[in-house]
């Protein structure tokens, strides 16, 4: 096992690892992000996300700025689901202009307008489909209204590049 020491991203908190092991060799890590989420805790996976993410030595951080629910006119959607489903689509975007993939996004901040538990699926399956087995670490943060009054959700992202 590899022993990494390397600054990780754990629930929306910037954290200095001392020294952990992980089950994959560090040629595996090397150009990738490591997904650590601890057996003594909770496996969030099920619910869209990572307890905490490594980047490798010597990537590169790219901060994607907050990403709504626009279509390509700017218009909104007054429906929740379909703000989440184009911020995601809006979000690949710019990763295709980074040159990225969703498995290189290594943490996300949601930010959901009158948040309740009832939009917890439209998040995760929306998650699920964009990141499949590498789930970032992720916080969600409920807000009584974003930049404009139409916008109902927004994502932004910490991107690890080579």
């Amino acid at each position: 096992m590899s022993h990494l020491k390397n600054i990780f991203v754990i629930g929306g908190i910037l954290a200095m690892s001392t020294s952990f092991s992980t089950s994959t060799s560090a040629a595996e890590t090397a150009d990738k992000l490591s997904i650590v989420n601890p057996q003594s805790l909770y496996d969030p996976s099920a619910h869209g996300y990572s307890v905490s993410v490594v980047a490798p030595a010597g990537a590169r951080v790219a901060y994607v700025s907050g990403q709504g629910g626009a279509d390509d006119k700017g218009a909104y959607s007054p429906e929740f689901s379909v703000q989440v489903k184009q911020a995601y689509a809006n979000l690949k975007k710019v990763l295709d202009a980074l040159d990225a993939t969703p498995a290189q996004v290594a943490k996300l901040t949601v930010y959901v307008v009158d948040h309740d538990p009832s939009k917890l699926g439209v998040l995760t399956q929306n998650v699920m489909e964009m990141f499949g087995e590498t789930l970032p670490a992720q916080t969600l943060v409920p807000v009584p209204k974003l930049a404009i009054d139409p916008m109902l959700f927004e994502v932004e992202a910490v991107v690890i590049l080579p």
